[in-house]
């Protein structure tokens, strides 16, 4: 079963309401109709109904649509906001007026537990997205970092879990210090475990594999990470520095790192900059023909995820699916 099929699945065993909160572009309400007629998860849209419904194509008479200027819980909204916002300065005017953004009014209806979670950014930049979602549901009380990663299914590959990996982070961090890094691999530890119910096996590449780069910054970074990483989570099965050939391929992790029970058998790759990792999980999608979902934030408190604004509305449905297992969890 390809990752998408499985994630699907696993929403329906526990449906959840996902807000697609750009109403006014047609990839969304094509997302949402598929959504729908598949039915693993419940939909809001926000705006006006007799706008989103103007389309005879499509069916989105099971949606729930939520108007911010005639919501009856908007102006109790709105005074929430302010008070979150209080020590920032924000007044309730200002809250008022804020209320009514499309973005902002989506990351509300999450916070009050309206909606689970939320899928935006096919017409709003990735800061747009994000900036309401930091500022209102904060980061998750066990995480210090938001960062974000991508799935990976690879097609007619042995390697990872059958062919999935993780990839992090590819969106978000340019540069991240060791303890950043750390962060990064144990939020993407509990991910890889939360969206797929396997164990996860996490592997922080490098261009060295256990000192064989001899000593420079950048491996000095990555072999820190790693020992804060242990030390937060002694339990998970996590090393590094690898290489990504001995991170991956059995053969050459048992010959680079013999006796590591990571080498060779990672499904979670943790990239050392968002270089490396945005080179990587472009470089597998394009020449691989790998499916790569994603980026999909973690670290947040609720699950709101960002989209490329070049997306498909399958890719909408997509990651409308994982937020929705997220929101499971």
């Amino acid at each position: 079963m390809k990752f998408l099929d499985k994630m699907k699945a696993a929403a329906k065993k526990n449906i959840k309401t996902i807000v697609l909160p750009e109403s006014g572009d047609i990839r969304t309400l094509r997302a949402a109709d598929l959504i729908l007629k598949e039915g693993f998860a419940k939909v809001i849209l926000v705006g006006d109904e007799g706008l989103i419904c103007a389309n005879p194509d499509l069916n989105l008479s099971n949606a729930i649509i939520i108007n911010p200027a005639t919501y009856d819980k908007t102006p109790a909204m709105a005074e929430r906001l302010a008070e979150l916002r209080k020590s920032k300065g924000m007044t309730i005017e200002e809250a008022k007026k804020l209320i009514l953004n499309e973005l902002y009014f989506g990351v509300m209806l999450v916070y009050e537990g309206i909606a689970d979670g939320m899928v935006a950014g096919a017409a709003n930049s990735t800061a747009d997205v994000l900036r309401p979602s930091l500022q209102i549901l904060k980061t998750a009380p066990d995480s210090k970092l938001v960062s974000t990663f991508f799935i990976m299914d690879v097609p007619n590959c042995d390697y990872g879990n059958n062919g999935i990996f993780l990839f992090s982070d590819c969106g978000m961090n340019p540069n991240p210090t060791a303890d950043e890094l750390a962060t990064i691999a144990t939020s993407s530890a509990k991910s890889y475990e939360a969206l797929l119910g396997d164990e996860p096996i996490v592997a922080m590449l490098s261009f060295s594999t256990k000192g064989s780069g001899g000593k420079h910054d950048d491996i000095s970074k990555v072999a820190e990470a790693v020992r804060l990483a242990k030390e937060t989570a002694p339990h998970l099965k996590l090393d590094g520095e690898f290489q990504l050939d001995a991170a991956i391929v059995p053969s050459i992790g048992a010959s680079k790192a013999p006796g590591n029970p990571v080498a060779g058998n990672a499904n979670c790759l943790i990239f050392p900059d968002l270089d490396s990792g945005n080179i990587a999980y472009k470089l597998v999608e394009r020449l691989a023909k790998a499916d790569a979902y994603g980026p999909v934030t973690q670290g947040i408190a609720k699950p709101v995820n960002d989209l490329s604004r070049g997306c498909s509305f399958e890719d909408i449905v997509g990651v409308a699916a994982i937020t929705a297992v997220q929101a499971q969890s």
